[in-house]
């Protein structure tokens, strides 16, 4: 970034943009005072009307980017008879569509603007009946859109704007044709944003094909990894992870941890070892019901939940704020994932911390997340002893076969003293 740059984004608040009022208000009540990187570069763009094709890491502010011009747009441009939908946002996964859908409410709370998330895994009755009413802003995972559509049930006739958010992911979930279906369907005059973590060839093919002259705005520092988050790695044996998350949970009691684990299995598994050492959690994947995925991530941005043990379902764009510590309990198999989990916490401007628990087996993914990120991940250092020591003190006595020798040791000795 250059000075200047740099010095005006420093002064840049918030209220200095010439968007509506009731936006500035709502804003300074939500205590929004300065944009992050990416919201100065692109707010501007987009006020104005421009295609925007911004890169730029998990973390960083990308929703409210978009989300607060947008917002001004269709304030200031009244609706006239069209009921239809004026705003569609496309994303990858229901969790990201209800999350960037309260994005839309929050920040439009005063003014008559109403967003509505629309995707599966609910009954279509209920969404059916809201869509027959007013809906400014449509923020859908493709599948329902499409069937609604299909239906006459939504109207994207006249759709102002466009915004694929989450792109690259959408493009990995296989959502190309889907994405090149509702092209057909919407105006050609258009404004059209294009927001993804990652870019490479595919993306960008992607993008040009859906953009106009674009601006292309890139938030790409040398490390991917967002630069609130330290993170390191601990060398540890597979069967004993569960004694080193013990430890840290225990360590930091008030403190709220996101657990990545590979597998649904290994989720549900994690939880039950915590449960053995009376340590509550809750395990987070797709195969839960959509109305229970909801559920625990509400209950979890609310702190009744302080431990959620997740797979890669909540690495993409789950938005936590007092998330302090990632684990990695079991090292990502894909590079990428790993910097969309540490993403999860260090939000905006906050710090986060991230571990990896990496055994034996998993070292090649570890060379694998390095070279991705271009650096090394520093080492967590034990000193001597200690590695034992927290296999030792944990509660689970029933797999600590030293523990349990120990302890009937200790019986036979004071057996004796009796």
């Amino acid at each position: 970034m250059k000075f200047g740059v740099f010095l005006a984004l420093i002064k840049m608040k918030f209220s200095d943009y010439p968007i509506a009022q009731a936006i500035k208000d709502q804003l300074n009540q939500l205590e929004f005072k300065k944009p992050t990187d990416i919201q100065f570069k692109s707010i501007p763009a987009i006020l104005k009307g421009e295609d925007v094709m911004a890169i730029a890491q998990t973390g960083t502010g990308k929703t409210a980017a978009f989300v607060v011009p947008l917002l001004d747009h269709l304030i200031r441009k009244h609706r006239g008879s069209y009921k239809g939908i004026r705003t569609l946002v496309m994303v990858p996964t229901r969790e990201l569509a209800q999350q960037i859908n309260e994005v839309f409410n929050t920040i439009a709370k005063k003014t008559e603007i109403k967003s509505f998330g629309l995707y599966g895994g609910v009954e279509q009755e209920q969404q059916i009946k809201r869509l027959s009413k007013k809906v400014d802003v449509l923020v859908a995972t493709p599948g329902r859109m499409f069937d609604l559509i299909a239906q006459g049930a939504i109207d994207v006739s006249r759709v102002e704007h466009l915004v694929l958010d989450e792109a690259d992911l959408m493009l990995d979930m296989g959502f190309k044709k889907d994405i090149d279906d509702i092209v057909k369907k919407i105006p050609k005059n258009r404004q059209t944003l294009f927001f993804t973590a990652t870019i490479d060839k595919k993306i960008k093919s992607l993008a040009y094909s859906v953009v106009k002259d674009a601006l292309r705005i890139q938030i790409s520092p040398k490390n991917p990894v967002a630069k609130n988050v330290d993170h390191a790695v601990l060398f540890v044996e597979m069967d004993d992870k569960r004694f080193f998350l013990e430890n840290i949970l225990k360590e930091y009691e008030e403190d709220k941890f996101l657990v990545f684990v590979r597998t649904k299995v290994r989720a549900e598994r994690v939880v039950g070892a915590m449960d053995r050492v009376e340590m509550p959690t809750r395990f987070f994947h797709g195969g839960l019901e959509q109305s229970e995925r909801f559920q625990i991530l509400d209950a979890f941005r609310k702190d009744e939940i302080r431990v959620l043990v997740t797979t890669d379902v909540a690495a993409r764009g789950i938005d936590i704020p007092s998330v302090k510590y990632v684990i990695n309990y079991d090292m990502p198999d894909d590079p990428e994932n790993y910097v969309h989990r540490c993403g999860r916490c260090g939000r905006g401007r906050n710090r986060g911390q991230a571990l990896s628990f990496c055994s034996p087996s998993e070292k090649e993914f570890l060379a694998q997340v390095e070279e991705y990120t271009g650096e090394t991940i520093e080492q967590y250092e034990m000193e001597p002893g200690d590695y034992s020591a927290i296999m030792f003190d944990s509660d689970d006595a029933s797999n600590n076969w030293q523990k349990l020798l120990d302890e009937d040791n200790d019986f036979n000795n004071k057996k004796d003293e009796w």
